[in-house]
């Protein structure tokens, strides 16, 4: 069975899927990140972790073949196909705090964070997604630098669910910065179980 969702700009969908099951995402028109969080179907205390993720990779990067873990490191999902190769697993989730910090207009705006979890019908503090296309730069003195997506119009990810997931995605809401070149823009999502 094949779903598709069309993920407008600012917002976030949920669904789940099956262990073996793939959840391609595309970046329709190019320069859009996607935040990309899950929990495990069967105890939703059990959630991706990126800080697992790089433990268990040895890597602040993410490469086709790696397997995305939980915070009980078990893998979640394995990264099967990518257009990009370039993804950010250090940003958490943009938040209204954040972009009070860096820009003094949180009130009001729409944040992945609550787009996450309106989607997903619970609160959670913080979430630490894997951001899709978010094309981070880390300098030799560990400075780190948001540049613009490398992704282009139809560019996708495959990834292979390794266990019965609950994911939640987001179309990217930051538009102050080169995060998502500027401008907010749509996501899919075809999900194969």
């Amino acid at each position: 069975m094949k779903r598709e969702y069309i993920i407008e700009p600012c917002t976030a969908t949920s669904f789940f899927v099956k262990k073996g099951g793939n959840v391609i995402v595309e970046d329709m028109n190019g320069g859009q990140v996607a935040d990309f969080f899950a929990e495990a179907a069967e105890n939703g205390d059990e959630f991706l972790s990126t800080g697992v993720t790089i433990d268990v990779n040895r890597s602040i990067k993410l490469k086709k073949g790696d397997v995305i873990y939980s915070d009980r490191y078990r893998p979640m999902f394995t990264l099967v196909a990518d257009d990009v190769g370039a993804h950010d697993i250090l940003h958490p989730s943009c938040r209204r705090e954040m972009y009070d910090f860096f820009y003094n207009d949180g009130a009001g705006h729409p944040t992945c964070l609550d787009n996450i979890d309106h989607a997903m019908k619970k609160r959670h503090p913080e979430i630490r997604p894997v951001n899709l296309f978010m094309n981070t730069e880390i300098a030799a003195d560990g400075s780190v630098k948001v540049l613009a997506p490398k992704s282009l119009p139809g560019d996708r990810v495959v990834l292979r669910a390794e266990m019965d997931a609950f994911v939640g995605i987001s179309a990217c809401s930051v538009h102050e910065s080169a995060c998502n070149d500027g401008e907010c823009s749509s996501i899919k999502v075809y999900v194969e179980d």
